[in-house]
């Protein structure tokens, strides 16, 4: 197998597989501070959209150990503002306004018809369960998704249930059953994401890159992942195909780590883009579904 190149921003970082005293060290904070419950990430937010020093303060202690946080306010109308409001308040300001994205670059994200701008082929519109993800794996180097927000307007009627895991587990549990799992997976082309066409023309080119890898800017680490198996191609090398394995097992296995939550109106989601599936729903036809979405190419402020 070809070994990974190891990045010299990357030469003191406990996530560098070489750095085992670092990473021992890391490893041992990691976990005597990791909630032990889904409560211990829930902060009580009367107005997300205009949070007062306490709850911000609140917030961001659930991020820095957790790289998330879930929130539980009074505000149940379909307002926009209120993401890009709570959003700014944490230094996120630069949204990744993908094609499926408003002007304002906020998704609306519930079931759509085909037709609908097309958002109705792709699973995030529609009412089927989506696998484990972090979001924007397809996007380019330069536009990675550091931190996202999902904000619910409303539930569904039966289902909808989203499963948590932060992405800095994932590689400790990854590195503890093998280190050499977590060096394959930060290869340069352990992960590609085919070209995607529209009418005979190449709308977004191949994206091959890692999974793990660390952000110059900040030193944290960061993931690209997808458990889909249709348009994925992960790299024909045995150690990346076990690393891939390893991973699948360790999501599928119950852990206390793995935290789920049913969104209801008022609540939402704010994190360093950590993992996260949703389980199928059935929608209440008088009120479907309905989560804001904004993803940004910023890391939490503070985080």
């Amino acid at each position: 197998m070809t070994t990974a190149l190891i990045d010299p921003v990357r030469t003191k970082s406990p996530f560098d597989p070489d750095n085992e005293a670092g990473y021992r060290r890391w490893r041992e904070a990691k976990l005597a501070r990791a909630p032990a419950s889904l409560a211990a990430l829930i902060v009580e937010i009367r107005d997300p959209g205009v949070i007062t020093d306490a709850e911000h303060e609140a917030v961001l202690a659930r991020c820095r150990v957790a790289n998330m946080v879930v929130y539980a306010s009074e505000r149940t109308d379909a307002d926009k503002e209120i993401p890009q409001r709570l959003g700014a308040r944490f230094g996120l300001v630069r949204l990744d306004r993908n094609w499926l994205a408003d002007d304002d670059g906020v998704s609306q994200v519930t079931v759509a018809d085909a037709a609908a701008a097309g958002r109705g082929e792709y699973i995030p519109y529609t009412n089927r369960p989506i696998r484990w993800h972090t979001d924007g794996y397809y996007n380019p180097p330069g536009r990675e998704i550091r931190a996202m927000l999902l904000h619910c307007v409303s539930r569904a009627w039966e289902g909808g249930s989203n499963r948590l895991l932060d992405h800095e587990l994932a590689y400790l549990m990854l590195r503890d059953t093998d280190p050499a799992h977590v060096r394959a997976l930060m290869l340069p082309d352990a992960m590609t994401i085919p070209a995607r066409f529209d009418d005979d023309r190449v709308a977004r080119a191949a994206q091959a890159g890692p999974v793990f890898s660390v952000d110059r800017e900040h030193g944290a680490l960061h993931m690209r992942y997808t458990a889909r198996t249709r348009s994925i191609e992960w790299k024909q090398d045995p150690a990346v195909l076990a690393a891939v394995a390893a991973l699948e097992r360790l999501l599928a296995a119950e852990s206390p780590h793995i935290h789920r939550v049913t969104l209801g109106p008022g609540m939402g989601v704010l994190c360093n883009n950590v993992l996260h599936d949703r389980s199928g729903f059935v929608d209440d036809p008088e009120r479907p579904r309905l989560l804001y979405r904004a993803r940004y190419r910023d890391r939490i402020q503070g985080t």
